[in-house]
């Protein structure tokens, strides 16, 4: 998944830390893109550029009291009385705002440090960056860092869990990947939030002290750093490190360290900055708190994906401010590699301070052998598989009851079987009250239990009933989809649909007519095949023949105009939205993709479309605007 981390922070900044160690040991070693030479990320082609007229610059980052003991005494060699500011440092995504007579113009992230990326419309949707200043000013940038408060990702992770998508690993994986959303509406529902910490550049108002910027931010009506002191000698700073480390995991955000910085903003000039970092301030970094436990079982989860999760059992032990007694152990990989064994006496900790994980095992105890991963499933006996270059465990029947909530509330949504008033809390209602236990269960509903039941009422039931009906008429390519086959989305299901037409000749499809389809690989054939070969499977088709759901393609095509074409749409139109547009195209026969290749036929361009028409440009494909479009199915 992007904006995800394959290792933690502290992890990432100790190779870092070892890397600087070598070059300087070994100077001859240094290459032009050694991450040394970065400030952060770089800008994806995503988003438009963004060249930061003031750098964004990283921080130098501290593990041990005597790094800012020398930081210290490098400042106090070079001015005199200095006041340091101690602040939080939170951890989210750091973003520059830009306000042209008090009014919010532009967002960008830091990115390399010198170019970012525009996500202004995303940022927008974060409530308290104010979009008018409390006074205005010819001209201010500020930075920021945009988090995701810890309640809201402990929600997200559940829908997350729900809906069978990759959960994210922590707050600031979430608030990153939800910043640099294509569709700022997605971001919207994340709920982010932000703490302004700096001003970049200014005009109109004369500021001599961090201290005092931080106090006209919120003047101005930014929501600044929670808390921020101001100390002259080093050993308030360190009380005030050890302070903030004390209450860290009381917050209702994550921080990973505090920030020391030379409060004078004469004094920073006069220490200025390296190539790298200013020299006028400092990240103390937290190390993750690790304590030793005893593993006194392993269970095995079934996941609302059909994914087996083993998960450790602990003696409890308080970790990061709460009380564990669960981790995950990932997956059979994971136990093998480490060798975790029940017994075992382990080191556990919390990745990104969230998620208990298992670091590594001290001592096996006696007798002990190794875990035995289940070859069946723990729920409903059926066996389990994994796939060639999976990590997962995965049962794949229907009729699992681990699964049940998920391929519900999947069956029904907007892009399966689109059934309104079908959401998941009315799902969960449903099954709660049991008048669900199964897929076929919705089409023979008991709709005055319905109505009977809270929340509902007999209007409610009614709709329900009407738009279930409806249902039952869709495509072949939305039950396909509905079905939640793995590796199955939308797009390959209407593949299948179009090429198969009944339900019946694509359950005994073999592998080679389903690879012989353009857009279906080896891996979705397995998938399909494997689906279609559980007994429960057919029992579920045969039960939903009976009750009248459509199993046929409705043949939708107009013509087949655009057959073994393909089409990537970019920019906004006046007449579509991007859901309208590929479905119009699919109808006359043409494919849709979301990047350019040379495999590109047509790009069609709305407005404000950014770095996919200029790739077309570059490759030479025809790029036609909404007007040409509608002239081609004109024709």
């Amino acid at each position: 998944m992007e904006n995800e981390n394959d290792i933690s922070d502290y992890e990432y900044d100790m190779l870092m830390r070892e890397l600087v160690n070598i070059e300087s040991e070994f100077p001859e070693l240094i290459t032009p893109d050694s991450p040394t030479h970065r400030v952060g990320g770089q800008a994806d082609g995503q988003f438009e550029k963004v060249v930061h007229t003031v750098k964004m610059e990283s921080l130098q980052d501290a593990f041990d009291r005597s790094e800012v003991v020398d930081f210290n005494r490098r400042v106090t060699d070079a001015v005199e009385n200095v006041n340091y500011v101690v602040e939080p440092k939170i951890d989210g995504l750091s973003v520059s705002l830009e306000y042209v007579n008090g009014v919010f113009s532009r967002g960008s992230t830091r990115g390399d440090g010198n170019v970012g990326e525009d996500i202004t419309a995303n940022l927008r949707t974060v409530k308290s960056i104010p979009l008018r200043l409390k006074t205005e000013l010819p001209f201010i940038e500020v930075r920021g860092e945009v988090y995701m408060p810890r309640d809201v990702f402990y929600k997200i992770s559940e829908e997350q869990n729900l809906s069978g998508e990759k959960v994210f690993k922590n707050p600031r994986n979430a608030a990153a990947g939800s910043l640099r959303q294509k569709d700022p509406k997605v971001t919207a529902k994340r709920n982010l939030d932000i703490f302004v910490f700096n001003i970049q550049q200014i005009e109109g108002k004369e500021l001599g002290s961090h201290y005092e910027s931080l106090k006209y931010l919120k003047e101005l009506g930014f929501k600044t750093v929670p808390f921020f002191n101001k100390f002259n000698n080093i050993d308030d700073v360190f009380k005030e490190i050890d302070r903030i480390g004390s209450i860290r995991y009381t917050l209702p955000f994550d921080i990973d360290g505090a920030v020391i910085k030379v409060d004078d903003f004469s004094q920073r000039e006069r220490l200025g900055s390296t190539a790298k970092v200013p020299r006028w301030a400092l990240a103390w970094k937290y190390p993750p708190e690790e304590k030793e436990t005893s593993l006194l079982d392993i269970e095995i989860n079934v996941g609302r994906t059909g994914v087996l999760t083993p998960t450790g059992i602990f003696s409890p032990v308080i970790l990061a401010g709460t009380t564990v007694s669960r981790a995950t152990l990932n997956n059979e990989d994971f136990i093998k590699e480490k060798d975790i064994r029940i017994g075992d006496k382990v080191i556990i900790r919390k990745a990104g301070d969230i998620i208990p994980e298992v670091v590594s095992v001290v001592s096996h105890a006696d007798g002990s052998v190794p875990f035995d991963f289940p070859k069946t499933c723990p729920s409903c006996g059926a066996p389990v598989f994994r796939e060639q270059g999976e990590a997962a465990t995965r049962c794949d029947n229907p009729d699992c009851p681990a699964q049940l909530l998920r391929i519900l509330v999947h069956f029904c949504s907007r892009d399966a079987m689109d059934i309104e008033g079908m959401g998941e809390s009315a799902v969960i209602s449903l099954v709660n009250a049991g008048l669900i236990s199964a897929i076929p269960d919705i089409f023979r509903l008991d709709y005055n239990a319905v109505a009977a039941l809270e929340g509902f009422g007999k209007k409610s039931a009614e709709n329900l009933k009407k738009s279930i009906q409806k249902a039952m008429d869709n495509d072949l390519s939305k039950l396909i989809y509905a079905f939640g086959i793995h590796h199955i989305g939308a797009k390959n299901a209407k593949l299948l649909a179009d090429r198969f037409k009944t339900i019946d000749a694509l359950s005994s499809a073999s592998k080679e007519e389903l690879t012989a389809i353009d857009g279906i690989g080896e891996v979705m054939a397995d998938s399909v095949i494997d689906y279609f070969s559980l007994t429960a499977t057919m029992s579920m088709i045969l039960q939903l023949k009976t009750l009248g759901v459509n199993t046929q393609s409705n043949g939708s095509a107009t013509d087949s105009r655009f057959e073994g074409l393909t089409f990537v749409v970019t920019g906004s139109l006046s007449n579509y939205n991007r859901k309208e547009i590929e479905s119009l195209i699919e109808s006359y026969g043409g494919k849709t993709a979301s990047s350019v290749s040379k495999k590109t036929d047509y790009v069609l361009a709305g407005e404000a479309a950014g770095s996919k028409l200029r790739k077309a440009n570059e490759l030479g494909i025809s790029v036609i605007s909404e007007e040409d479009f509608e002239k081609m199915i004109a024709e």
